[in-house]
């Protein structure tokens, strides 16, 4: 893209009343930004949908003024800039009508063939809620997904820390231009996150900070990935409005259930009640649900998924994992235990799935 057509995107992307969904019409329909810039008002009137409240402001005298300043900004602050239409704009975002013509970042974010999942919820989430959120990721963590999340309390800066726990990539959709962070005890995160994923916004260094925002800025978060979920909410929240507009991109979203008495869980239960969400009570929901392909990983991956085994379990798993198919009184021997408990245990490994009988009091995982 050439400076002068950045400029006139810029100025494009500024203009108060356009919204991206029109600005992309404008686009599709006159070939670049600068052109819309180079056509008479009254042209483009004449576009279906396209009206004067709409282009209200567009034409101002400090438009490009102001695009000019903000291109000073990025570029003084090695911020990145993507156009809808380039390679290095978010795949799936582009499938969002009102994706942002223009997304900005910082960081080392790496969306090339990976699983993208956003987890949402409340900003007072409770223990129960953090200790799922955490386990969750755990448990995903080996099938390396990316974790986006909107950076705020509660769940979101929960998501974030159990991401780089686990050695994932993290990005932080945020509802403010670069020039800040929000909220401001959150900042001891943002190198961890810029090393180790980064941050998206869509917002100018120049943009009023707003509570509105909060809810413009959770279109990239369901957008960028494939799946939503929100982990607590009560029955408002900025968390559902996040899972409505992943349910407008026809993508899924998964809700945990709670007890009806608590607070915190009303939302997510509103959101399965009305079939707006599929009950999410494990990470192997998630992998059912998405299809996503584990048959290519090894058998511990897919134990790791979708079985718990107790301590001694996971030693006759271990063992035959290792040494193949085996007799009972070798798994026993190998094992260190009697016999009668070895075939205790193995009967409960083969309840759970993780082990098969075949003839001749053979053993073997599955």
């Amino acid at each position: 893209m050439t400076d002068s057509e950045l400029l006139s995107t810029l100025a494009l992307q500024s203009a108060p009343n356009l919204g991206d969904s029109t600005a992309k019409k404008l686009i599709r329909h006159f070939g670049s930004a600068e052109a819309i810039f180079s056509t008479k008002k009254e042209s483009l009137l004449k576009i279906d949908g396209i009206g004067k409240i709409k282009l209200q402001g567009l034409f101002d005298a400090d438009r490009f003024r102001l695009a000019e300043s903000e291109l000073k900004f990025i570029q003084k602050n090695g911020i990145n800039i993507h156009y809808y239409q380039d390679l290095d704009y978010p795949e799936k975002l582009k499938h969002c009508n009102d994706g942002p013509i223009l997304l900005f970042s910082k960081g080392n974010i790496d969306l090339n063939k990976k699983r993208i999942l956003s987890i949402v919820g409340t900003r007072k989430i409770t223990s129960a809620g953090t200790i799922f959120c955490e386990k969750l990721i755990e448990d995903l963590a080996i099938l390396d997904p990316v974790i986006i999340s909107g950076f705020a309390y509660g769940v979101d800066i929960t998501a974030h820390k159990a991401a780089l726990k686990n050695g994932l990539q993290t990005i932080g959709c945020l509802a403010h231009g670069f020039d800040q962070i929000y909220p401001k005890t959150h900042a001891k995160y943002r190198a961890a996150l810029e090393e180790n994923g980064g941050f998206y916004t869509d917002f100018w260094s120049s943009n009023n900070f707003d509570r509105n925002n909060f809810l413009k800025r959770n279109r990239i978060i369901a957008g960028l990935s494939e799946a939503t979920v929100v982990i607590e909410s009560a029955a408002k929240g900025g968390s559902l409005v996040t899972a409505d507009i992943a349910n407008s991109y026809d993508r899924e979203v998964f809700a945990v259930p709670g007890r009806p008495t608590d607070l915190q869980s009303s939302g997510c239960l509103n959101l399965i009640k009305s079939q707006n969400a599929h009950v999410l009570t494990s990470a192997a929901d998630l992998v059912y649900i998405l299809n996503w392909d584990v048959q290519n990983n090894s058998a511990a991956v897919q134990k790791q998924l979708f079985i718990e085994l107790e301590a001694q379990e996971q030693l006759v798993y271990d063992f035959l994992q290792d040494a193949g198919r085996q007799q009972l009184d070798h798994i026993a021997l190998n094992c260190k235990m009697p016999t009668y408990k070895a075939a205790g245990i193995l009967l409960e490994m083969e309840l759970k799935g993780a082990i098969r009988p075949l003839p001749g009091k053979l053993f073997e995982v599955i």
